[in-house]
């Protein structure tokens, strides 16, 4: 009887209990079956640390109140869409695009309700200094409403000075509203500069907020990761820029300065991308949904080029794996040549199967990552991958002049993906991301000449030297990569 409440046996007893209960715990929420695997292996090494794991980060919970007003939301926002697929000076002309562009467009449809809309001039912005200037060039010409969403606002150089256009723009009497992400803009959210723009009159608010006791209702690591700038309606930007000057920001990482790009767009893709802001206020706000319209200056816009854009916005609300899937068609569809550009290179097995296979077809894939990132497990985890891409011919170029931040994927220098989601699982699965997905020629060879810039300050991944690394360092990246699916 006594063997029975011996210390040992009731560790080895408490051991089986919490394997066997977040076993049966995965098994009925039924996540993709690496994260369930690697989540199992956590808890039977470390299970106490892994339990505590997986009940604050296991699954997707966003909490009952967004839940809630998701929901509340959703019915307007369909029909929003719905009005959108009925303008037909909105609607593409199929036939001279490639055939994957609309089945593409049918599939973002299906999943998130959004459809490509034509008449839309993209400009594309390179340069931390290029993309603020613009955007304070449109602050101060904005007449009516001013709307800026973004992941991180860091306080210092021209982030600063942002900040002083909207409060002038405020003091005009535009409308202007903020909404940041509390996690990652939390040193600004402590700093003078939202003080002063609430005293401005500017609306300004915290998404997500995180904390222990909301830990115990949703996922603190859920994340806000979109970044829009809309200004009267009819200007926006995204991309992947947060609102910082890289001579201010994450100096003490030594990754060198953070390489950004950013769209700027006019036209009926602007009204889409607004929708994706205004639907993340009101998940946040204490508004009704009836009130929004005409707070977010929401109205149709006249064409205004020639490019086809699909604006997606992902995350974990309904849309589930809406990004995964349409990059799978991106990269099944590519018939020539795959571009990609990412800051963080943690695939899930289907995205590592579908660049293999269009690497194995005689596509010419090229990977450009950054040689540096602020993230070491990642960076371990990342690199694990590059024996079996460069296996089948895939190209992998490490950039050397800082750390490349653009998100970008041109295939056949006709389709296009840009805008906020990096190659992992994070922003795969769990993080709010928007994306545009562009069907122009103009536009792709714009991209992929900036792509080629960036290789003009790489260094080639050889395989006869790739394999020479000694093994103590592989070891350390095939570990991380048994943890990829949970990055």
């Amino acid at each position: 009887m006594g063997f029975l409440w011996h210390p040992t046996t009731l560790l080895v007893e408490a051991h089986a209990v919490i394997i066997a209960a977040v076993g049966l715990r995965v098994v009925m929420v039924r996540p993709v079956p690496s994260v369930a695997l690697a989540w199992l292996f956590l808890v039977a090494l470390l299970p106490g640390l892994g339990l505590i794991g997986y009940l604050s980060f296991g699954e997707r919970r966003i909490g009952a109140r967004r839940a809630r007003r998701f929901a509340q939301m959703r019915r307007p926002y369909e029909q929003r869409q719905r009005e959108l697929l009925q303008r037909p000076s909105a609607t593409p002309d199929w036939s001279r695009l490639p055939g994957t562009c609309q089945a593409l467009d049918r599939l973002g449809v299906t999943m998130t309700g959004i459809p490509t809309l034509g008449g839309n001039e993209l400009q594309l912005l390179t340069g931390a200094e290029a993309v603020l200037r613009a955007i304070l060039a449109d602050i101060d010409g904005a007449r009516r409403s001013l709307h800026l969403q973004f992941y991180i606002w860091h306080p210092g150089g021209l982030a600063d000075e942002v900040v002083d256009a909207v409060v002038r723009a405020a003091g005009r009497g535009v409308e202007c509203a903020v909404l940041v992400d509390a996690l990652g803009s939390g040193r600004w959210l402590k700093s003078e500069h939202p003080r002063r723009l609430r005293a401005a009159g500017v609306s300004v608010m915290a998404a997500m907020p995180t904390g222990p006791v909301r830990a115990l209702f949703r996922r603190n690591d859920l994340r806000n990761h979109r970044k829009i700038v809309v200004v009267d309606g009819e200007v926006a930007y995204t991309g992947s820029m947060n609102m910082v000057d890289p001579r201010f920001f994450h100096r003490e990482k030594n990754v060198g300065l953070w390489v950004d790009a950013m769209v700027r767009m006019r036209g009926a893709a602007v009204e889409a991308l607004h929708s994706v802001l205004l639907s993340d206020w009101f998940l946040e706000a204490q508004q009704e949904i009836d009130e929004l319209p005409g707070i977010a200056d929401l109205r149709a816009q006249a064409p205004a080029g020639g490019a086809d854009v699909q604006v997606l916005a992902s995350g974990p609300i309904a849309s589930g794996d809406a990004i995964l899937q349409m990059l799978l068609l991106m990269l099944y569809g590519a018939r020539h040549s795959i571009v990609i550009t990412t800051p963080y290179f943690v695939p899930d097995e289907a995205m590592l199967r579908a660049l293999r296979s269009a690497a194995a077809r005689g596509v010419a894939v090229t990977l450009i990552v950054p040689e540096k990132v602020d993230s070491v497990l990642v960076r371990f985890a990342s690199r694990s991958y590059y024996d079996d891409l460069m296996a089948v011919g895939v190209q992998i170029r490490a950039y050397r002049a800082g750390l490349l931040h653009t998100k970008s994927i041109v295939v056949d220098e006709k389709i296009t993906m840009f805008g906020t989601v990096n190659l992992d699982m994070r922003s795969l699965w769990l993080n709010f991301e928007v994306s545009l997905f562009v069907y122009d020629a103009e536009f792709g060879a714009r991209v992929h000449r900036l792509q080629q810039e960036y290789l003009g300050d790489c260094v080639a991944i050889e395989p006869g030297q790739w394999a020479l690394r000694r093994w103590p360092l592989r070891l350390g990246e095939n570990l991380a990569r048994l943890f990829s699916p949970l990055l």
